[in-house]
């Protein structure tokens, strides 16, 4: 069992920087791909980023590649989001997510989620 638990959005301007953080329970979650997936209102939730547990190979969409890093630290259960040069369209509430071993872009590939945080991004 994992539980997620996210922090660290909030409301920005165009062009500005947020980092979110998702912290996770478990003694194994070094096996976990971890992933960032955001829905904005209206619209269906959409993969962002991840990053496989061993090698800590990343995984990115097209829309935030070059604004957007993923990252994990295993020694303190981690995965974080860094994003910058936001814009509006990103503004979504981001939801933390975490499956064993394989890489998945696909929204219920992922076995446990965090509740969300919001970004607003202003114009």
């Amino acid at each position: 069992q994992v539980q997620l638990v996210e922090s660290g959005g909030g409301l920005v301007q165009a062009g500005g920087s947020l980092r979110l953080s998702c912290a996770a329970s478990g003694r194994t979650f070094n096996i976990y791909t971890g992933a960032w997936f955001r829905q904005a209102p209206g619209k269906e939730r959409e993969f962002v980023a991840a990053i496989r547990g061993s090698r800590a190979m990343t995984y990115y969409a097209d829309g935030v590649k070059g604004r957007f890093t993923i990252s994990r630290d295993n020694a303190k259960n981690t995965v974080d989001l860094q994003m910058n040069s936001l814009e509006p369209d990103d503004t979504a509430v981001y939801y933390c997510a975490a499956r064993p071993l394989y890489y998945s872009g696909y929204v219920g590939s992922y076995d446990y989620w965090g509740q969300g945080t919001r970004v607003t991004v202003s114009s």
